[in-house]
């Protein structure tokens, strides 16, 4: 999929647009938002399941991926308003969003304040209620501090139900990006603007869009348990995917689609 570029504050960011349509008045947009340390190639199992319902935007969120990364406090706000300026420079008044484990937390942040940009809101392990850490958390940290093969191999692994569907090639590319300038830098600092958000107990209530909260059942990096807090959103629902870690996107990119596709609908399911 051809590779686009903005400048977001002077930033150079990367991303897909894909839309199969030439009239992209056609469909409604749907935003990707990838989790940390990760990039836009964490959708492209799902994509194509759902690229004939919307165009399709996925961000490298500055900071990672192949975007540029800053020397900058990583705050959610600074997300926050990246998001908001990404959406301006691409044109973009009114999304879906899909955001996921850090994504998710940014897109739920976004709907709290840029409500009448935020149609329907779909939340996949959203980061934030978490007060603790996991092994696989620890083991992801580890990862992206010493990246070689087999730190990100164990890591991968275990954040999967399945470690059969974590290919090489998503090994490798963590590795390489990992490597890339201040790539360190961006994870740590992000990691640390999580940890400091204002307390998400009461803010939630205020989400007003419609939002489907997914968890992978055998998610280890942040287990389901942790999904009480987001069912504060006053109009939401939580779906459990069986057989799935933390990115079900990645691991059953069918169910995960159909799901989607039957909460922002009318749409026909995916065989």
């Amino acid at each position: 999929m051809p590779n686009k570029m903005v400048y977001v504050d002077g930033y150079a960011v990367r991303y897909l647009d894909i839309n199969d349509s030439n009239n992209s008045e056609e469909k409604e947009t749907l935003l990707l938002l990838h989790g940390i340390g990760a990039s836009a190639e964490r959708w492209l199992h799902v994509v194509p399941l759902l690229k004939k319902y919307f165009r399709i935007i996925v961000p490298d969120i500055v900071g990672f991926g192949y975007s540029d990364k800053p020397t900058v406090e990583y705050s959610i706000n600074f997300f926050v308003n990246f998001v908001s300026k990404f959406l301006s420079l691409t044109n973009v008044k009114r999304t879906h969003i899909i955001g996921s484990s850090f994504g998710g937390l940014v897109a739920a942040e976004f709907a709290l304040k840029f409500e009448s940009v935020v149609n329907k809101l779909v939340l996949v392990s959203p980061a934030g209620s978490m007060k603790t850490s996991t092994k696989t958390l620890d083991e992801y940290i580890l990862a992206a501090l010493y990246p070689t093969n087999e730190n990100a191999r164990r890591a991968f692994f275990d954040m999967a139900y399945d470690p059969q569907t974590v290919t090489e090639d998503t090994i490798k590319d963590f590795v390489n990006r990992m490597k890339l300038p201040n790539a360190k830098y961006a994870f740590m600092s992000t990691l640390l603007g999580i940890r400091n958000i204002e307390d998400l107990t009461d803010r939630l209530k205020g989400i007003m869009s419609p939002t489907l909260l997914v968890w992978g059942e055998e998610d280890r990096m942040i287990p389901p348990s942790y999904a009480d807090e987001y069912r504060k959103i006053p109009n939401s629902k939580l779906t459990v995917i069986p057989n799935s870690g933390h990115t079900p996107f990645t691991e059953t990119p069918r169910s995960f689609a159909n799901i989607v596709l039957n909460f922002m609908g009318p749409f026909n399911n995916i065989k």
